[in-house]
């Protein structure tokens, strides 16, 4: 195990520090101070030892990064290169001098994800709506809820796709284990790869069905073949491969449990019925925002094709985790229909209804504001195609990214003031700029 590392501040500089070169309106340096580091500091620890292993790097580094990642929408890759350029966020890591090298190997970013697991980035998602500073309504609040789905970043499946790279597995695994295969059928899939091109073609088309059929055939014979000649020490180690691709080669249209993916088993299909894609292959998540400040109080991710219902228990349990309070109503689309209450939350789904008051009315209309913010999490917060692997990348992945949306929701109201426009005192300073400057002065501040 790692050991946390003592914390090192270097001799300051003969005049400045990192802190008194940076523009301390800027919202990234804003940020710094309003985060409170040690609730992960001292929540962290324990997954690393004071005696063994050599010395990690500094917890805020990490969880630093990880926010940047989010907030920026980089990979790890880029993230490391800019964070040896970007003064803003070597000071929002808590360096004290400009360092012109990288924190960190992109791979401790994956270590430090799998080390914190889930409960870590909720403490993460938990920081982000202390720092928003909610109003603390005694009546009890009231959200809207929305489930969408975080595509995962695999191809578009189809029967060809996967025997084609079984048949590859295959070539791979008998390469490595010296096995002669009593025919490889390279030539053959390299000419059957040229008759499914022509598919859609009006003479083309029964050539292609044909050459579907030969690769599954193909994939299931090189299957068999590689089970009967592996040695019996080997055979263990490959068996589950070997399972998984006869599961791939036997799975027939109207499966309910089909594999879309060889190397994410866990993907599912949803038909999500429009027009310009039909089908989405990832995971559903469920996002819950407060009506009244437009924070996104919890997100979180179902591996399962659940009816939308059936996530309001998990998403309001969510909510009472970070919040340490009930939501007094919940207010949901057509979608949720079955469900009317949990616990002390009462459901409101839409329906017909003359009698109804224009306080409601009004809650269902503002149920649609939490449409464009799922928008902004898959367009700006690596919402829209997931990158992390397995069940676990799929709910950091949603949680990490309403994280950053909030993170980025004060910052923004700290670049523009409260009420989203100008503060008052730079108009005025401009303004008085303008009178008192001659025109063809030029003046730099």
């Amino acid at each position: 195990m790692l050991t946390p590392s003592k914390k090192y501040i270097p001799q300051l500089g003969l005049f400045t520090g990192l802190a008194d070169q940076l523009n301390q309106k800027h919202p990234l340096y804003q940020l710094s101070h309003k985060i409170d580091w040690s609730v992960f500091e001292n929540a962290f620890k324990i997954y690393y030892s004071e005696t063994m292993g050599k010395p990690s790097k500094p917890i805020r580094l990490m969880v630093a990064l990880l926010i940047l990642k989010y907030v920026r929408n980089l990979s790890d890759e880029n993230l490391i290169e800019q964070w040896s350029e970007n003064i803003y966020y070597q000071y929002f890591s808590g360096e004290h001098h400009f360092r012109p090298a990288i924190p960190c190997v992109p791979t401790e970013l994956v270590a430090f994800r799998q080390r914190i697991g889930e409960a870590g980035v909720e403490l993460i998602l938990k920081e982000s709506i202390r720092v928003n500073e909610p109003p603390d309504n005694g009546a009890g609040t009231v959200v809207s809820v929305d489930t969408t789905v975080q595509e995962k970043n695999i191809t578009y499946p189809t029967d060809d796709k996967l025997y084609k790279k079984i048949i590859k597995k295959c070539w791979k695994l008998a390469d490595e284990e010296g096995i002669d295969l009593r025919q490889s059928y390279r030539r053959v899939v390299k000419k059957l790869g040229y008759q499914q091109r022509f598919k859609n073609t009006k003479t083309g088309a029964r050539d292609a069905r044909k050459a579907n059929k030969k690769i599954k055939i193909i994939a299931g014979r090189l299957v068999r073949e590689l089970a009967r000649k592996l040695p019996l020490d080997r055979l263990g180690i490959y068996l589950p491969n070997l399972k998984l691709y006869q599961r791939v080669l036997s799975q027939k249209r109207d499966d309910k449990d089909k594999v879309y993916s060889l190397h994410e088993l866990d993907v599912k299909c949803y038909a999500k019925g429009k027009e310009h894609k039909k089908f989405e292959f990832g995971s559903k998540a469920s996002i819950l925002v407060d009506q009244s400040t437009a924070i996104i109080m919890g997100a979180i991710n179902f591996t399962e094709t659940l009816h939308d219902s059936k996530t309001i228990p998990e998403a309001l349990e969510q909510y009472e985790r970070l919040t340490g309070k009930q939501a007094a109503q919940v207010f949901v689309d057509r979608g949720y229909k079955g469900l009317q209450q949990y616990k002390t939350s009462q459901i409101h789904v839409p329906k017909p209804d003359k009698n109804i008051s224009r306080s409601k009315r009004k809650k269902h209309s503002k149920r649609a504001a939490i449409e464009p913010v799922i928008g902004h999490l898959k367009a700006d917060y690596r919402l829209c195609r997931n990158f992390l692997k397995g069940i676990l990348g799929d709910l950091m992945n949603v949680i990490m990214a309403a994280a950053a949306m909030n993170f980025k929701r004060v910052m923004n109201l700290w670049r523009t003031g409260e009420n989203g426009s100008p503060k008052l005192i730079e108009i005025l300073y401009s303004f008085v700029l303008r009178i008192i400057l001659p025109q063809n002065l030029k003046t730099t501040f």
